[in-house]
């Protein structure tokens, strides 16, 4: 830690929801200079400053100021920094200011087993199954390994645990595409990189699918020959560059749904076992993401029994796929974290009879050609509201369905009115809006819990 004593560090974005507090306390624990900027003001950015507000740190807020490059020994940017069109993170480059992320001081310092998750679709389910198993089998008086840590994109920062982290600990970090952006800048990958799918998603960051698809290959992209590589039989990994030339073990999962089978690659030796799975989440994308927390588990050495009893008792998460309630024989569940076109298609199939589906939010650059196509011939009705709501349902208007009901509103609220308009015994309703909340709600799950807080009213 000393070697951030009086370091002048810039830790760049804040965030509305505390993405740089567990960074910036911890340099200031470290005795560096902190300075935090954000283009947010400090209205905007009330919640998290109330975090910090006992560290002494300079704040600049409502914009970012290049004088505060001067003398900067490092740039800490947060993954929400969109880095190709940020002016101040330019001028940090030109000037050949060292940059780093929260994740890769994570990394560079974690004396731990890294388990790296990232994928398009599912990897919070997929990250949350892992750690239920793993801390299931650590409890266990012949487990092999130490403490079980979760964090990443779920959970909290790990920067403060690393001082209690010991080599035999299992480190299970949900990773995103911005967090992974710059993770090739630094000499380690994770021990198990797991990748759940590879689908078009963020392009309105990234731009192309390509490079989409790179960021993701940051999980693996620096693994030696001790490391292991767990890809999908299907979900687009053949986007990822460079697998055919990864150093690290690669080997597949995936699963037999007519049968209910997880296919997962045998502990030792080549071949895959077939593990029947009872979930209680519904859907073959839950079974997937079922699969990849066995291939991982068995990697690290849990027992299949308990691994097993885990996933089937596994409730979900919040926002994804969440049984909300039954309601005048309506079965509703809220999926607000699918903000792609692939993750509502994902959670569409789940569902064999009926489907009223709620869609439209803020636009994040994809098209919605696939989406129209398929909900036209899956859905019983598509009500569409907020920014997108008028081009996914001309999208869907195209796809040609045969009785498909399509229309507009302006917002949730009203969507959630029409579809007790239409709706009828043995429907689903399903909120799965395809895009990001942000035309409307400040993270989707505000969008959620909006849902589900309106739906919870009715009687």
């Amino acid at each position: 830690m000393s070697e951030f004593a009086n370091k002048r560090v810039v830790v760049m974005g804040l965030g509305r929801f505390g993405g740089g507090i567990g960074v910036t306390r911890w340099l200031c624990h470290a005795g560096a200079r902190v300075i935090v900027t954000d283009s947010a003001d400090a209205a905007a950015l009330a919640t998290s400053l109330e975090k910090i507000r006992d560290l002494d740190v300079t704040l600049r807020l409502g914009g970012h100021n290049e004088s505060d490059l001067d003398d900067c020994d490092l740039l800490v940017a947060s993954p929400a920094v969109d880095q190709k069109k940020s002016a101040f993170f330019h001028r940090a480059v030109e000037r050949d200011i060292p940059i780093t992320s929260e994740m890769n001081l994570f990394l560079e310092r974690c004396p731990a087993i890294v388990v790296g998750i990232t994928g398009s679709a599912g990897k919070s389910t997929t990250t949350a199954m892992t750690a239920a198993i793993v801390s299931a089998a650590a409890s266990a008086p012949d487990w092999p390994r130490g403490r079980v840590w979760l964090g990443g994109n779920i959970g909290k920062s790990l920067l403060d645990d690393l001082s209690d982290m010991r080599r035999e600990d299992v480190v299970i970090l949900e990773l995103s595409s911005f967090q992974l952006e710059n993770a090739a800048t630094i000499a380690k990958s994770p021990h198990i990189a797991l990748v759940t799918n590879v689908r078009e998603n963020h392009l309105d960051r990234h731009g192309t699918l390509a490079e989409y698809a790179a960021a993701k290959a940051n999980i693996f992209r620096l693994q030696t020959e001790r490391d292991w590589l767990l890809l999908p039989d299907d979900g687009g990994a053949e986007h990822l560059p460079a697998v055919g030339s990864c150093r690290s073990q690669v080997t597949r999962f995936g699963i037999d749904w007519p049968r209910r089978e997880a296919l997962v690659p045998k502990a030792t030796g080549g071949g895959r076992d077939r593990i029947r799975l009872d979930l209680t989440l519904p859907g073959a994308h839950n079974l997937a993401n079922a699969a990849a927390a066995l291939s991982i588990a068995r990697r690290i050495g849990c027992d299949d029994a308990t691994s097993t009893r885990g996933l089937n008792a596994f409730p979900g998460l919040e926002h994804r796929l969440e049984f909300v309630r039954e309601f005048e024989g309506v079965r509703v569940y809220n999926d607000s974290k699918a903000t792609s076109p692939e993750a509502t298609m994902t959670s569409m199939r789940a569902f064999d009879g009926p489907v009223i589906v709620l869609l439209g939010g803020s636009d994040k650059g994809g098209s919605y050609e696939s989406l129209g196509d398929f909900v036209a011939g899956r859905a019983k009705a598509a009500i569409c509201f907020g920014q997108t709501g008028s081009a996914i349902c001309k999208a869907v208007d195209a796809g040609g369905g045969e009785g498909v009901l399509t229309m507009v509103c302006s917002d949730l609220s009203e969507a959630l009115i029409r579809a007790r308009d239409v709706w009828a015994t043995g429907d689903v309703l399903l909120l799965s809006p395809a895009c990001a909340s942000y035309d409307q709600f400040s993270n989707y799950e505000l969008r959620g819990n909006a849902f589900k807080q309106i739906v919870s009213a009715w009687g």
